[in-house]
């Protein structure tokens, strides 16, 4: 599992994803989360501003990322 520092709690999902590079672009994070293809804390997530905070496990691409508070 990798993890993810962020600096502030919380964090839009959607940011998360364009930031740490796992999507081109804020429209396509926006897109694989509407989709269904993003898993927070095991569960299939659809909000795209859902908040993110230190432990939350993120899931996307096959990968799983913990996100720490740095």
């Amino acid at each position: 599992m990798k993890e993810i520092e962020i600096s502030k709690e919380p964090v839009d999902l959607h940011k998360i994803l364009k930031f740490e590079g796992m999507v081109a672009s804020g429209g396509e994070a926006k897109s694989v989360i509407a989709e269904g293809q993003v898993l927070v804390n095991g569960e299939v997530e659809t909000r795209k501003r859902r908040k993110i905070v230190s432990g939350d496990i993120i899931e996307y691409g096959g990968e799983k990322f913990l996100t720490q508070l740095g």
